[in-house]
């Protein structure tokens, strides 16, 4: 029997795909395409890769050379463009090609045995029970059943109209512009929707899409196919966090209520998101709404791709391969010849140049979508003259009484979780420091927990001091957790709902606690970056941000872009459904020790164009990103010592002229989980240039020898 050599791509950190004899099992068996899932032996167990070519012969002797186990023909074999965008992403992000495809796979395609596979797929399989008997019947040569024999309740059913949408709100002149520009584009186009919090971009998404879905109906109509089987095209909608998606995708399966819907993110079950995932694989899922990870998904007929809250750092991957979802979708977008859309009211710097330079169309929505709907009135509290009370100043409490008087919900933003920070000892100074990591254990009051946030260490909280014994601790400074112990003393009447990773640790917690507040059974809500973005809270009137000037003096140059973009976003959250019962707009107030700090009077004037300028200034004059392109290699081991000497190492194993290698310093928080850490970055002004040193880079870099695991990321977010 003919035998083929396979290149296989398998999940190891090795930088290459591997050869395997494939011999057929049957006269006449087709060989494995590319792009199969396969099982193959690796050492001592097996493993599922992919096939990503043939070969007439291998470098590796006969006897050496592996058999392949199995294939799995029952799943259609993935496309030349996903394997083109995997290429991509291991070739830009310098990873195995293996390591971006497997692990962008569900769990379940990649088991060893196909039970979940074949459940998934027959899950899949809705075909009508009449047409499955006609199927069958003809199969055994039996006459065809016609369906007026069958019973009632196996009578075949007229199926809906698929291009059937949901009433759709009437678009202001911004909005059906920024429509026309995106259903018009028939070739690439990367698109920057700028709108201000409640400019209505969501419906500029959804309107944009019906407009593509039904001229792909259209055209699919014109060549015969049948009307009932759906559009052949594809929308990807992504989000930067798994709690975004409930709200966005029950206003998509309103709109098109006859088309195939779903969603892919990590909080899925496994079962789920593989049926979810083969459903796009197939082409059975016109709409896909997720996560980072569901840039990975396969789409054979993706249309349309939409980038919400493109600015958020959440499409950064920040383990494992470090990829950012929103630039592969752009590229994705470009391989397809298809438009991106990079929704924001805060875009990115990145993004925000693309846009400048005249790479990116800019269309832009200045005004709330909804009637009387204005954007908030926005003024900074003066902490030294109005002093807080357990957090709060008098005239954030007076506001508080003034929306609760009026039957308004209130937000109150803090973006640290927990009781305090810290637990001390006033007699002899301890603190609460974590024993494996530089960090403070933060207090946890409810549980009665001392918890690290960053290697998750958790103790009992102790009744007295455990160096001199005192038993009078106090917690030092304030999180959600005591914000929501003084709101209900303040407001004993008021229902006060706190939302934050604590509180929603189970399954379907904070969808639960998110609609409770859309049913006006929250007064007032307390919440962390959870409920900063995203959120339409009809009867939110008034936004209080509590303590944000840590933001102001931190190491990282991209602090002050990422507090003015969260502090715009959940100033947005304030009265997007119009004007209050009072006839006032909607309004934030921030409390700080620094009112007349730049970036707190850009955003009362909501002036994010003219911030976005002047830190677009600094950067070019600084040599930072957007200007220069970044790579960060990271270096830990049980002793910093050995961390530095590998750093050390290797920033002298390769010069290059055009590259910047700095001096390897240990990292900002030095030691976590008992290991120290430390980093070296690397600059160039030309990404070409930097792609080419890295790989010659990398490839002497494995041969170090060293104790010290390492890692690099490219495009890094966080120095």
């Amino acid at each position: 029997m003919e035998q083929r050599i396979l290149q296989i791509a398998l999940d190891t950190p090795l930088h290459t795909v591997f050869d395997y004899c494939w011999r057929p099992q049957e006269e006449g068996e087709a060989i494995p395409a590319i792009g199969h899932l396969v099982v193959v032996p690796f050492g001592r167990r097996e493993a599922v890769g992919v096939v990503v070519g043939h070969v007439q012969a291998s470098e590796l002797g006969a006897d050496k050379i592996k058999n392949v186990i199995a294939v799995r023909r029952q799943m259609a074999p993935l496309s030349a463009h996903w394997l083109a965008l995997c290429g991509f992403a291991a070739d830009y992000y310098q990873r195995p090609l293996g390591e971006v495809m497997l692990p962008g796979l569900p769990k379940n395609l990649r088991a060893l045995t196909t039970v979940a596979l074949d459940k998934a797929l027959k899950a899949l399989d809705k075909t009508p029970a009449p047409k499955k008997r006609k199927a069958k019947a003809r199969s055994a040569g039996a006459e065809p059943v016609d369906p007026a024999e069958l019973p009632a309740a196996e009578q075949p059913q007229a199926l809906p109209d698929p291009m059937q949408f949901g009433p759709a709100p009437s678009l202001n002149a911004a909005q059906q512009e920024a429509v026309d520009a995106i259903a018009g584009a028939d070739a690439f186009a990367p698109l920057l929707l700028y709108g201000v919090t409640g400019s209505g971009k969501t419906e500029v998404y959804l309107q944009a899409a019906a407009a593509i879905l039904r001229r792909a109906a259209d055209a699919a109509q014109a060549d015969g196919r049948p009307p009932q089987d759906g559009p052949p095209a594809q929308i990807l909608v992504l989000v930067p966090e798994i709690n975004l998606t409930p709200q966005l995708e029950g206003n998509i399966r309103a709109r098109f209520p006859h088309l195939n819907v779903v969603a892919l993110h990590s909080g899925l079950a496994e079962g789920e998101r593989a049926r979810n995932w083969l459903a796009a694989h197939l082409g059975q899922a016109h709409i896909v709404l997720g996560t980072r990870l569901a840039i990975l998904s396969s789409l054979p007929h993706l249309k349309l791709i939409v980038i919400d809250e493109e600015h958020d750092p959440s499409y950064k991957q920040q383990e494992g391969l470090r990829y950012s979802a929103r630039d592969l979708a752009v590229w994705r977008a470009h391989q397809l010849g298809i438009p991106v859309v990079l929704g924001s009211a805060t875009p990115s710097l990145e993004t925000w140049q693309h846009a400048q330079a005249g790479r990116y169309r800019r269309l832009e929505l200045r005004q709330r979508a909804a009637q009387q709907a204005v954007l908030p009135k926005v003024k900074v509290i003066d902490m030294e003259r109005d002093k807080p009370v357990d957090g709060l100043t008098s005239t954030l409490i007076a506001a508080v009484r003034k929306r609760l008087e009026h039957g308004e919900q209130s937000l109150l933003f803090l973006n640290r979780r927990g009781y305090a920070p810290v637990l001390a000892c006033d007699a002899c100074g301890w603190i609460s420091n974590c024993m494996r990591c530089d960090a403070f254990m933060v207090v946890h009051r409810p549980e009665r927990r001392l918890r690290c946030h960053h290697c998750s260490l958790e103790l009992h909280i102790p009744k007295s001091c455990p160096t001199c014994g005192n038993v009078d601790l106090q917690p030092l400074g304030r999180g959600t957790q005591r914000v929501e112990e003084g709101l209900h003393a303040i407001f004993p009447e008021a229902r006060v709902l706190r939302i934050d990773a604590d509180s929603t640790r189970l399954k379907g917690s904070a969808q639960s606690a998110f609609d409770s507040v859309h049913r006006g059974e929250v007064d007032i809500l307390i919440g962390t970056q959870m409920v900063a973005k995203g959120h339409d809270f009809k009867k939110l009137t008034l936004v209080g941000v509590m303590n944000p000037d840590t933001a102001l003096f931190s190491h990282d140059y991209r602090a002050s872009e990422r507090l003015f973009a969260q502090l715009m976003q959940v100033a947005g959250r304030a009265g997007r459904a119009g004007l209050s019962a009072d006839g006032s707009s909607g309004e934030v107030l921030i409390q700080t020790r620094y009112p007349h700090h730049p970036l707190y009077q850009a955003v009362t004037r909501h002036d994010y164009d003219g911030f976005a300028g002047e830190l677009l200034d600094e950067r070019r004059q600084a040599y930072f990103p957007p200007f220069m392109y970044q790579a960060l290699l990271r270096a830990e081991a049980r002793e910093l010592e050995q961390a530095m000497a590998f750093l050390k190492e290797a920033a002298n194993i390769l010069d290059a002229p055009a590259i910047t290698i700095n001096e390897p310093i240990p990292m900002t928080m030095m030691r976590v989980a008992n290991t120290e850490r430390a980093q070296l970055l690397v600059e160039c002004a030309s990404r070409p240039a930097l792609q080419a040193f890295l790989k010659e880079w990398l490839a002497l870099l494995r041969q170090i020898r060293t104790r010290a695991r390492w890692s690099l990321e490219v495009d890094p977010v966080d120095i």
